[in-house]
């Protein structure tokens, strides 16, 4: 499967879908413009990847901020991260990030995926 790396921009988050190298990381700032089109290409990477996940699975949100349209995107994902066995989720959130643990918090009570909250 190829992995999808997409360099984060001031309104794009990075992203780095590498399934060879386990890596599975989503970074940075999301408030794209059109959220629906940057965001598909990820979400049809993660369908193909359910089919065939890894043994083990570790996904890291590295969010500094987003907006309520990736809101959505961002509960979609975790909606997709639910069907992958063995997967794990890591949360990260600065200390002085209220906001951004109180989302990882929020989306830990929606899906049923474990959410670790790691504080940096």
């Amino acid at each position: 499967m190829e992995p999808i790396i997409i360099s984060a921009t001031e309104d794009t988050p990075g992203i780095r879908f590498d399934a060879t190298n386990d890596i599975f990381e989503i970074s940075g700032r999301s408030l794209p413009e059109d959220v629906v089109k940057f965001y598909k290409p990820i979400l049809d990477w993660l369908d193909e990847y359910a089919q065939s996940p890894n043994e083990k699975t570790v996904f890291n949100f590295k969010l500094s901020y987003f907006n309520t349209a990736s809101s959505k995107i961002i509960l979609d994902i975790l909606m997709k991260l639910e069907g992958v066995k063995n997967i794990s989720i890591k949360w990260h959130y600065s200390s002085d990030d209220e906001d951004m643990m109180e989302a990882g918090e929020e989306y830990a009570d929606i899906v049923d995926v474990p959410i670790e909250l790691i504080e940096y």
